[in-house]
């Protein structure tokens, strides 16, 4: 068995509308509540931190699946939306809704686009990221799916 670490380390002044900073590696960046919550709106945070990690974990696992199908691939491309609900002061994740946006090359077959739809809803299920949230964030996936002209 393979175990991978990540590590984060995160620098916060205090308090609720302050600005800290992140570093992940690859991912620097400040840090602080969005405007929609009432914060400063400086860098990242948690809401958009979380749909990018589902996005793309999504886009990457499909990838990944098409191009073991062999399909060929013409364009690819993801719009994602997260819902946040607040009820009572309390905040809750409610939904990330995926919108992949895919073409195959001219010569591809009705049957290469039923196995891409396959693929646009297994790799959803097969997601480490969404695995981590089923049961807590509900996902939604609304494909589009063509074939080049």
């Amino acid at each position: 068995m393979a175990e991978h670490t990540f590590k984060l380390k995160a620098d916060w002044p205090g308090g609720r509308n302050n600005v800290g900073e992140i570093d992940a590696g690859n991912l620097k960046t400040k840090i602080s509540i969005p405007p929609e919550m009432d914060g400063p709106g400086v860098g990242t945070n948690p809401d958009e931190m979380l749909l990018g990690a589902a996005a793309t974990c999504y886009i990457i696992t499909l990838g990944a699946m098409i191009e073991r199908a062999n399909l060929p691939l013409d364009k690819m491309e993801l719009d994602s939306e997260g819902m946040v609900d607040v009820s009572n002061g309390i905040f809750t994740y409610k939904k990330i809704i995926h919108k992949p946006n895919i073409s195959l090359q001219s010569h591809a077959t009705d049957k290469d686009l039923k196995l891409l739809k396959k693929l646009a809803e297994k790799a959803e299920t097969n997601c480490m990221i969404s695995k981590a949230i089923k049961g807590n964030v509900e996902l939604e996936l609304d494909p589009t799916l063509t074939i080049r002209d």
